[in-house]
């Protein structure tokens, strides 16, 4: 409504089209994860690299609730914990295949934009802790150190203006039983929430994963600059938990290129905040 203009000029609408849940939810993609976890090692072994650890991603039950209709369970607690019973199955094949998990979980922020009017921010809150406990159901046996959980506010080329600030759910990340905890930390909408970890403490064994290069953006960041971003957090967390890494996923929000351009930045910027922080 705020960007009308710019929406309109972009072709940018809403779907008239959404996926409907009509019966019980249950697992069925076995033979797809399989099949994803086997090319993803033929794709490590052909590469011929070194890699220290490998992780996939899969979406975080409260992101599915968010493209899926509900029009089976009686509550939509009910059929948000339906689908995190049904995740656990990807969850788990995942992790016995040896990969690191990362849960996608844009909706725990970016649901808050989605709603109009926007709600009170407690009474928000109270959404997204369910959808916290939800997560934390899927995980269940799954050992904290196997796990990163990623937030973001949506990976749309838009003004963001209603963002959720961090500030409101940064507990809340916390309380997911994973031992590593994505963010965006390099668009200009979020770069300045670096500041709530010098009053928010990192809990301890976890680990922060800031996005110190941006989707937001076809312009590739300078290393320099990645080492800045890097360095500021090790020095408000410590040095041995910080992974450097990337806002939201690169792919079809920046050209392959570009993409490619901006890990290389990355690994450079990494070697410098190293350097810097260890030497």
């Amino acid at each position: 409504v705020e960007f009308a203009e710019f929406y309109k000029d972009f072709g940018w609408v809403a779907p008239t089209d959404r996926v409907v849940c009509t019966g019980p939810i249950d697992y069925i993609g076995q033979n797809e994860i399989a099949k994803e976890i086997r090319l993803f090692k033929e794709a490590l072994t052909e590469a011929n690299v070194q890699v220290e650890e490998a992780f996939m991603c899969a979406l975080a039950p409260a992101w599915l609730e968010h493209f899926f209709y509900n029009e089976f369970y009686t509550t939509d607690e009910e059929y948000l914990f339906a689908l995190a019973d049904a995740m656990r199955h990807e969850y788990r094949a995942i992790v016995d295949a040896g990969f690191i998990l990362q849960i996608d979980d844009p909706a725990l922020p970016d649901t808050y934009d989605m709603i109009v009017p926007a709600p009170p921010i407690d009474e928000y809150r109270k959404f997204a802790a369910v959808r916290v406990e939800a997560v934390n159901r899927a995980l269940e046996g799954i050992p904290e150190d196997r796990v990163r959980y990623h937030i973001c506010w949506g990976s749309w080329h838009g003004p963001h203006t209603h963002d959720l600030p961090l500030e409101h759910v940064i507990d809340l990340m916390l309380r997911v039983k994973a031992q590593a905890y994505s963010v965006e930390a390099a668009n200009p909408r979020h770069e300045h929430e670096w500041k709530l970890w010098k009053e928010t403490k990192l809990p301890d064994g976890k680990i922060l994963i800031p996005g110190v290069i941006s989707h937001a953006t076809n312009v590739v960041e300078h290393p320099e600059i990645v080492a800045d971003r890097i360095v500021r957090y090790a020095d408000l967390v410590g040095r041995e938990n910080v992974i450097a890494g990337t806002d939201c996923g690169l792919g079809y929000r920046v050209h392959p290129q570009i993409a490619w351009a901006k890990l290389k930045a990355l690994g450079e910027g990494a070697e410098i905040a190293s350097r810097r922080l260890w030497d």
